[in-house]
């Protein structure tokens, strides 16, 4: 391969690859966000996991966001939503979250830090867990 041919092809292999960073940039970010270890006698690592898993998924469309650290609200706080949700089970994680310079999608406060930020979700039971609400108590 000669030297053009092969310039030209790494060329095109980083405009590519900085292309798709671009287009992750957007969305928010969990990557390296801190997870609480649970400490529950209502639900098992498991099931936090996968609320956890569930919150990540739609935190994706918080854009310009970046999810720092999520932790399940307790037992109690749990207990209460249950009362509040029609559901047979009722998980509530809280999170922090920073924002960058336009505030996301301009809903939210440029260059801040939420934090207490609460996801509910719910499931039935040998259910999936759901997205049922989320923001400030």
């Amino acid at each position: 391969m000669n030297k053009l041919v092969r310039k030209t092809l790494v060329m095109s292999i980083i405009l590519i690859m900085a292309l798709c960073l671009c287009a992750c940039s957007g969305s928010g970010k969990t990557a390296n966000c801190n997870i609480i270890p649970i400490e529950s006698e209502i639900y098992t690592q498991e099931d936090y996991e996968e609320a956890c898993r569930v919150v990540f998924d739609y935190f994706k469309g918080f854009t310009g966001c970046n999810m720092t650290e999520i932790r399940y609200a307790g037992d109690d706080k749990s207990e209460r939503e249950m009362d509040v949700q029609d559901a047979d089970e009722v998980i509530v994680l809280e999170s922090s979250f920073d924002t960058d310079s336009k505030g996301g999608d301009g809903s939210l406060n440029p260059n801040d830090t939420y934090t207490g930020w609460q996801w509910i979700l719910v499931r039935d039971k040998d259910g999936r867990w759901k997205h049922k609400d989320h923001g400030y108590g």
